[in-house]
């Protein structure tokens, strides 16, 4: 399983734009690989921790907990990287 996290709060411009790319990538994915990614919403507003760090950068997209992108995000590199993403956790699981 592949987990894509954004990382935002509420009335970001910008959050609200990565989340439609996120949605239009992921939608345009063969099933097998969109089945296969956790997309998980994390807001600064509820978290210290996360405030700490990304506060100055949101949105924050992270694939696997790595880091994949900050305050604008491109389509066709988060399509890139899923389908590596997603290629290497079946090769893992083999």
């Amino acid at each position: 399983m592949t987990t894509l996290t954004l990382i935002g709060k509420p009335d970001c411009h910008l959050c609200d734009v990565a989340s439609e790319i996120i949605d239009t990538v992921i939608a345009d994915l063969p099933d097998a690989a969109a089945e296969s990614i956790e997309v998980v919403e994390a807001s600064i507003q509820d978290d210290p921790a996360l405030y700490d760090l990304w506060w100055e950068k949101i949105p924050v997209v992270l694939i696997d907990g790595e880091l994949h992108a900050h305050w604008r995000l491109s389509a066709d590199r988060l399509r890139s990287a899923l389908e590596e993403a997603v290629v290497n956790d079946l090769k893992e699981t083999r």
